[in-house]
């Protein structure tokens, strides 16, 4: 078995780490909370947590999913964001090499945040999003320089037509459908991947979430007309299974 370089091993074992983190912004940024100063808390006693609290994956499985100094059940959400983060390493150093198995990680990790982030609070942060459209041209520039003006006309596209679908759907239904940080999500996607990929990561996304809702409403849940869908948690894993398949040649 060939031996995993360096750089990868910095990787995976960076990867729960910056889970931790992701899970933490996805939390604090729309609430309006500091992420740089603000303590680990309990969020059922606000104690502060200490370091053998904070462990990715291992402090939540030793203490059984409790707080350790309350009792209270905590869910799953900060191991598995904390997972995902993993396995979006594990992919990243096994289809790049090189700076680009950063690249491709950071690429995930970022829409990892946009995803858990949409999911807990119906929020797509600009401070996460907009960064990521520079960032997707510099890619595209540093990988294929000659498609650089295809990528950013599809950044534009991808924002024109969303929002050309938030305008009209409020016109019309008179409420908000897309909000605009789907909008800016998909002039994400465009610096990045392209024009070509973008129907089939909408189609991917919608597919999704309608599976989703169909699985909700066979379990009997009732469905509202006006219940509202995460849309960026759909489309974040979309847009990057998109750029790898794309990157190591599956698209």
């Amino acid at each position: 078995m060939p031996e995993l370089p360096l750089q990868s091993i910095l990787i995976i074992a960076a990867a729960p780490f910056f889970g931790s983190f992701i899970a933490t912004v996805a939390r604090r940024l729309p609430a309006g909370s500091s992420i740089v100063f603000g303590r680990s808390r309990c969020p059922y006693c606000q104690a502060v947590l200490s370091p053998r609290d904070l462990v990715p994956v291992l402090s939540w499985a030793l203490a059984k999913g409790r707080c350790r100094l309350c009792g209270h059940a905590l869910g799953g959400y900060y191991p598995a964001v904390e997972l995902i983060a993993l396995a979006i390493a594990a992919v990243a150093v096994t289809f790049f090499t090189g700076p680009w198995s950063w690249v491709a990680a950071s690429f995930g990790w970022a829409l990892l945040a946009l995803a858990a982030a949409d999911a807990d609070s119906f929020t797509l942060p600009d401070s996460i999003t907009l960064p990521l459209i520079p960032t997707g041209l510099a890619a595209a520039w540093g990988l294929d320089p000659d498609r650089l003006l295809m990528h950013a006309l599809a950044a534009v596209g991808g924002f024109v037509c969303f929002a050309a679908i938030t305008v009209a759907y409020r016109a019309i239904r008179h409420r908000d459908g897309l909000g605009w940080g789907d909008a800016k999500l998909m002039a994400a996607a465009g610096a990045w991947v392209g024009p070509w990929p973008l129907p089939s990561i909408v189609l991917a996304a919608a597919l999704a979430a309608l599976s989703v809702v169909a699985v909700s409403r066979l379990r009997g849940r009732s469905i509202e007309a006006t219940e509202q869908v995460p849309l960026g948690l759909y489309l974040a894993p979309a847009i990057w299974a998109a750029w790898v398949a794309e990157r190591t040649g599956a698209l």
